[in-house]
């Protein structure tokens, strides 16, 4: 992190963070570093024990739950957030379901309603996030996910996400085009596979990170401060002219076949 990336006076939303190894946490904690003022919220009260020692180590000034199913949960995070803040500066959305049977299976056995609701966890629940932050974001802002190369070619294991971040990575550039004129930036973080205990859910998820490893042009695996300086930059004014892109930290990854 170079001192020209300095969130100061920033207010950021953070969602998805469930341990300390969570992509989340990572991108929150160079946030905090780089001297944004953030909120933190946990999914359900069986996550709040593991989510909450975090959230005050970054000193966040909200900690409260969301579970992203419940619409009124939902609207009372951004409420919060106006009530206290006024306006946000970003948001970042780092949430991932699948049902298991319907993760582990084909895609062309995945249930309608496994298909749903990893959709509706995945994918969905940032565009309604995107709906409540927009009034929010009175000077501009930056609204950041997280997807994984699964979703433009066929990972073995990855299953029934793979289309799912491919209809995330749709949606941001369909919300990047809609909320622009509004300096409104919208982009998607592409980390390579990193032990996490989302990836853990994953079939032989071991043997994909030793793969991921041998082919990396680098030759080394990223972390979480790798994904976290990326997010901060997408996140800060160095970054306003970028939008609609979904963006690789992956080592080089992407560009072996």
């Amino acid at each position: 992190m170079t001192a020209l990336l300095d969130l100061s006076g920033k207010k950021g939303l953070v969602l998805g963070i469930a341990n300390e190894q969570s992509i989340a946490y990572g991108c929150a904690r160079v946030f905090r570093e780089a001297g944004a003022e953030l909120a933190v919220t946990y999914a359900n009260p069986k996550a709040e024990p593991y989510v909450r020692p975090l959230a005050e180590q970054l000193k966040a000034q909200h900690i409260m739950p969301c579970d992203v199913r419940d619409e009124a949960q939902m609207a009372a995070v951004f409420e919060a957030i106006k009530q206290t803040w006024g306006t946000l500066d970003f948001l970042l959305h780092s949430i991932a379901y699948a049902p298991k049977a319907d993760l582990q299976g084909r895609v062309t056995d995945s249930s309608k309603s496994g298909f749903l609701e990893a959709m509706d966890i995945s994918c969905h629940s940032f565009v309604r996030m995107a709906k409540l932050a927009e009034p929010l974001m009175t000077n501009g802002g930056s609204l950041l996910t997280v997807t994984y190369i699964g979703s433009m070619e066929v990972v073995k294991h990855y299953g029934l996400m793979g289309p799912v971040k491919a209809a995330l990575e749709s949606s941001v550039r369909y919300m990047a085009a809609e909320l622009g004129e509004k300096n409104i930036r919208v982009n998607a973080l592409s980390p390579s596979a990193i032990n996490t205990r989302a990836g853990s859910g994953i079939t032989d998820f071991d043997e994909l990170l030793k793969s991921t490893a041998v082919k990396m042009p680098l030759q080394r695996m990223i972390d979480l401060e790798d994904i976290g300086n990326m997010a901060a930059f997408l996140v800060s004014d160095l970054s306003k002219n970028i939008t609609g892109g979904v963006h690789m930290v992956d080592g080089g990854y992407e560009i072996i076949n």
